[in-house]
């Protein structure tokens, strides 16, 4: 196995994610962010942050599959929400949920942060999502 992730004693737990993923291939795979859009660019769920995860999931899967990687070979995720919030984290883990099982995410997922910010490149974006993986 290319990647294991683990959560050590002494940090939090339990948390949806793994605090520590170790790689131990030779390629790296980096998907840029990945925003709730169609392969045409139309929008999927404005103003609907959990179907907004949801899409931007589906696209990381997508970009993942393009490099011949999965969910099971990444390393890092990345979130961008903007005007985050905590009692905005249903909303996101419902958009999480929604997709878990069909984008073959793993439970728990790698390790992840969720970054809040003001704005994202689009007025309809309210989420982002980058990848980093590792194969051999």
């Amino acid at each position: 196995m290319t990647v294991v992730r683990f959560t050590p004693e002494g940090l939090m737990q339990p948390t949806p994610y793994a605090h520590v993923a170790v790689g131990t291939g030779t390629r790296q795979v980096h998907v840029a962010g990945q925003i709730a859009r169609r392969a045409d660019a139309t929008p999927v769920a404005p103003d609907d942050l959990t179907g907004q995860v949801a899409q931007a999931l589906r696209n990381t899967a997508a970009g993942l599959a393009g490099a011949g990687a999965t969910f099971d070979d990444v390393v890092r995720l990345t979130f961008y929400v903007v005007g985050w919030a905590p009692e905005k984290i249903a909303a996101f883990m419902t958009g999480v949920d929604r997709v878990a099982e069909e984008i073959g995410l793993p439970t728990p997922m790698p390790p992840a942060s969720l970054i809040g910010v003001d704005h994202l490149f689009e007025p309809d974006v309210l989420v982002e999502v980058e990848a980093t993986a590792v194969l051999d």
